[in-house]
């Protein structure tokens, strides 16, 4: 039984939006998991929050009862972020669904927290514009903000924290703020913007977003290159990076993840280490670097190239890609995904990834191997068997040492999945003294702690 304060503020919110608000079993269990392996917690009610006032207005009742809110996209994060650890209000934001403004001239718009990335490039598509952050999935772009996304085209475009340039949020007062705006810089003040993308929900919820926006490439070539060893793909990449080819995307897959994205995708590559790319230009401009990578690769043992130039294939080509853990946890039946993050400077990447590797063969772990390994950031994808303790064991065992082993290379333990429940203990090994002042920007912010609690670090 929901005890007499949760009953409390279930009711004024009930009596504040009526049909908005739902604390069903189907509502409350549909908002307590995410796409990770964590265990769910479900909030004790969900509200299906259709303005920045709705967001405001719940906040404040939330708040007189000290009753948690957790903000909800789609559920597609990988770290727990929205699972209600302390129950309370689910804030679920994909209702707010509007884009509001696009200035094609300026090259940027403002949508709603709610718009999808394929339901705003779906809208701009006459506009000759696109936004490039691609997570692989279909994000909520203000959960995209807030775990500082990244993706494929990250190589070339850049993550969320280099396209935003405003944000409106609702505080844990229910105060509503706008941060920045839609200069293209600014030295006006403490960077409030970047303080909020990242936050993961814990210091407000994030409404709605200027972005900014890109030039749909004139020609797009993607490729696909097999090479003899793993070793031999990532020294490419290193060396591609360096001698600065204006790669769009560049990720690796490993032998068995190529397996399987054959089998999911059904798709006859190579079972070999294998890279994918991408270049945007002109059409005499990405043939002439699609040359000199096709010279480079073959210095490392690259092989036969795989084209795709039209735009069904490419999409075929990255949806693969993009199903890649997918296509991991389907080579287990039953399995739930567990998906490691580091990310390390360029010049250390070939090194981080094969002592990983050995370090993977030598447990009894199904995993894989991807990532967007241009800008240093790779995924092991596990298909574990949660409930078996001595799996799950080993898994953190083998988590923890590929995070070591990231940070002693001055890397990080999370290159834009975030900390969420499954990095809090990480967090502190990365940044030591450092926890201690954010700690004292989300007492400043949410001294009561109901913003998203239980997440990034200890509030205590």
């Amino acid at each position: 039984m929901k005890n007499r304060a949760v009953k409390k503020a279930i009711a004024e919110l009930k009596q504040r939006f009526g049909a908005q608000l739902s604390d069903s079993q189907g509502d409350c269990e549909a908002h307590g998991r995410d796409e990770s392996f964590h265990e769910p917690a479900w909030p004790d009610a969900v509200l299906f929050a259709q303005s920045t006032e709705d967001v405001a207005d719940a906040v404040k009742i939330c708040g007189a009862h000290d009753f948690p809110i957790i903000p909800f996209g789609v559920g597609t994060s990988l770290e727990g972020h929205v699972m209600a650890v302390q129950g309370g209000l689910s804030i679920d934001l994909s209702r707010m669904d509007q884009i509001l403004e696009v200035n094609v001239s300026d090259l940027d718009c403002t949508i709603q927290a709610g718009v999808t990335r394929k339901q705003l490039n779906t809208y701009l598509r006459d506009t000759g514009l696109f936004f490039p952050v691609d997570p692989g999935a279909d994000a909520t772009l203000g959960g995209m903000c807030a775990t500082a996304a990244s993706g494929t085209n990250a190589v070339r475009y850049g993550t969320m924290r280099e396209n935003v340039l405003g944000i409106e949020a609702v505080l844990a007062n229910g105060e509503i703020v706008s941060t920045g705006g839609r200069a293209r810089k600014s030295a006006a003040g403490y960077d409030l913007t970047r303080l909020l993308i990242g936050s993961e929900g814990t210091l407000g919820v994030i409404t709605q977003i200027t972005l900014r926006l890109y030039g749909i490439p004139e020609a797009v070539s993607a490729c696909v290159c097999p090479f003899d060893t793993l070793n031999g793909a990532v020294e490419s990449v290193i060396a591609t990076i360096q001698m600065g080819l204006p790669v769009a995307r560049i990720e690796l897959l490993d032998e068995l993840q190529i397996r399987a994205c054959n089998q999911y995708a059904n798709l006859d590559l190579p079972e070999q280490p294998t890279l994918f790319l991408e270049f945007h230009g002109t059409e005499h401009g990405i043939t002439d670097d699609t040359m000199r990578f096709k010279d480079l690769a073959r210095e490392f043992g690259g092989g036969e190239f795989g084209w795709a130039t039209h735009q069904e294939d490419r999409n075929r080509l990255w949806a693969a890609r993009h199903d890649a853990a997918y296509a991991t946890t389907q080579m287990r039946a039953g399995s739930k995904l567990m998906t490691t993050d580091v990310c390390v400077p360029i010049s250390c990447l070939a090194a981080c990834i094969l002592e990983t590797k050995q370090d993977l063969d030598r447990t009894d772990l199904l995993g894989t191997i991807a990532g967007h390994v241009g800008d240093g950031n790779f995924h092991v994808i596990l298909a574990l068997d949660a409930d078996d303790p001595n799996e799950v064991e080993a898994m953190n065992a083998f988590n923890e040492r590929l995070i070591e082993r990231a940070l002693a290379m001055g890397g990080t333990c999370t290159g834009e999945h975030g900390i969420g429940l499954g990095k809090m203990d990480f967090l502190g090994r990365e940044h030591g003294d450092l926890i201690a002042p954010m700690r004292l920007i989300k007492q400043a912010l949410d001294p009561q702690n109901l913003m998203n609690p239980g997440k990034i670090f200890d509030f205590e």
